[in-house]
């Protein structure tokens, strides 16, 4: 297992995060530049970076909201978002694809989950492909519905976690 050091995003990371972002997902479902930055001014608590000899490798960035709404695209944006709301809401699940296939899937999330934790969130939401609900079910989250939401012109179905 290669060693990874995790930190809250800064402004300065901004253009790293977008990188890692537009290679790892198609065009269409990628965060655009704009909204990764203004993820991490409005709410850099939730924006947890994983680092690799003092490179960002991989984030996961959440806002948080007092009702979920996981299909509200306006919320991708961070429009109703309450730092002090008990649920976080997945926004991006993220490692460069050169580092993808090697395990750090698990710490990365372990992190996260443990982040919210500390923070005194409750529960943690999260919308994924049908291919990767395997892979959020071994890390505690249970399915709850198929999604509203046709971003990317993609079918997506929603998962949440009790903390």
């Amino acid at each position: 297992m290669q060693h990874v050091t995790f930190r809250q995003a800064t402004p300065s990371d901004t253009d790293r995060c977008y990188e890692i972002e537009s290679a790892a997902y198609p065009a269409d479902e990628a965060a655009t530049q704009e909204k990764i930055a203004l993820r991490i001014a409005r709410y850099p608590q939730g924006f947890l970076c994983m680092e690799q000899d003092g490179e960002i490798i991989g984030f996961i960035n959440a806002g948080c909201a007092w009702e979920v709404v996981m299909s509200d695209e306006d919320f991708k944006e961070l429009i109703g978002h309450d730092p002090a709301a008990p649920n976080a809401v997945i926004m991006s699940v993220v490692l460069h694809p050169a580092h993808q296939g090697k395990g750090l899937s698990t710490p990365m999330m372990q992190a996260f989950i443990g982040h919210m934790r500390e923070q005194g969130k409750t529960a943690i939401y999260l919308m994924c492909k049908a291919q990767y609900q395997p892979l959020y079910k071994r890390f505690g989250y249970q399915f709850i519905k198929r999604s509203d939401s046709t971003h990317g012109g993609e079918e997506w179905f929603e998962m949440m976690q009790t903390l």
